[in-house]
């Protein structure tokens, strides 16, 4: 057996049989931890803990333009979502069209450029011709403050007017009040879950939306990735058994959804869960939850593509540059 590995993932229900190891890497001696929040497993892993950990797009984007990348990537998603309903906006600020983002001040959670931010902002390019440089940024916590992400590369481009929010406040504080106009978050701000008429989403019905969007483009936007440590990047066979083993985890909660169909999903406490099932898998088909390159690719491509034209890598990376040689095949 080879030397014991480090895993960090987040405990997702398709993460979980590896978690609690109902399924394991073949052949290797594993151990997976877990944290409260993901982006504590991002550090860890940028400080050397794991092995192998599920790490931000744009966070494994940054580090490929310092000396000595230190990782690269697996084919494995654990974490996606559209991001059309990531975007919020004071009901004051007279923006009833994306379009009238144009001149605004946007707060941004955690970094310029976090996963769930890259992928509104280059939605809003290319569909509505609203560019960053277009609007003023405000980068904080949305529902606590939080500090400026110190410990990962935070590239600002040229032209881009991007500023840290106050120590005390809070980015949905400050959208509610006024104080900026938007907000591009992967947090909901507390005051929406509050029912505040302060702050709506710029698209109202973003559940049609995103999947007009789906429909049109074929793309579920992928923001985590599994990054590996370059030292270990030419070790085929222990790549391919983590990538079958997170690939089994993930049939698993997959099977339990297709298996509780029959029974109307009993098991489950969310009313009316069936039809959305249905529905679901009527659009995003079988495997709604892809793993590898080629049903990834075009995805992570424009992910690519956003990252570099919004300033945040130096040069245009497609898959091919960031994906471990052994699973480029899958």
């Amino acid at each position: 057996m080879s030397a014991p590995l480090d895993i960090g993932v987040y405990a997702y229900e398709h993460t979980a049989a590896l978690v609690d190891g109902r399924v394991t890497v073949d052949g290797m001696d594993t151990t997976f931890e877990t944290a409260p929040l993901v982006t504590d497993i991002f550090c860890r892993m940028l400080e050397g803990r794991y092995d192998l950990a599920e790490f931000g797009l744009t966070y494994l984007l940054r580090t490929f333009d310092v000396d000595d990348a230190p990782f690269m990537a697996l084919p494995i998603f654990p974490n996606r979502n559209f991001r059309h309903s990531a975007i919020y906006v004071n009901t004051s600020a007279g923006i009833e069209r994306p379009q009238d983002l144009a001149g605004k001040t946007i707060g941004e959670f955690a970094l310029y450029g976090h996963d769930a931010g890259i992928w509104p902002k280059g939605i809003l390019s290319d569909e509505y011709g609203v560019t960053p440089d277009q609007c003023r940024w405000v980068i904080g916590g949305t529902n606590h403050p939080i500090p400026a992400f110190d410990w990962i590369p935070q590239p600002v481009p040229a032209g881009v007017d991007v500023r840290h929010a106050a120590d005390r406040q809070t980015l949905g504080a400050m959208l509610e009040s006024g104080e900026i106009d938007a907000l591009i978050s992967v947090d909901v701000p507390l005051a929406v879950l509050n029912g505040s008429t302060a702050i709506a989403r710029l698209f109202p019905d973003y559940e049609a939306v995103e999947r007009d969007y789906y429909r049109r483009t074929g793309i579920f936007p992928p923001m985590h990735i599994v990054a590996v440590r370059r030292e270990l990047s030419g070790r085929t066979d222990l790549l391919q058994a983590v990538y079958r083993a997170f690939g089994a985890a993930k049939d698993l909660a997959e099977r339990r959804y297709l298996d509780d169909a029959a029974k109307q999903h009993m098991s489950l406490v969310t009313p009316w869960f069936s039809k959305l099932f249905d529905d679901n898998r009527r659009l995003l088909g079988e495997d709604w939850w892809p793993y590898g390159v080629g049903a990834n690719r075009k995805a992570v491509d424009t992910f690519l593509r956003y990252h570099h034209e919004q300033g945040l890598s130096k040069r245009l990376l497609t898959s091919q540059d960031i994906f471990v040689p052994a699973l480029l095949d899958t």
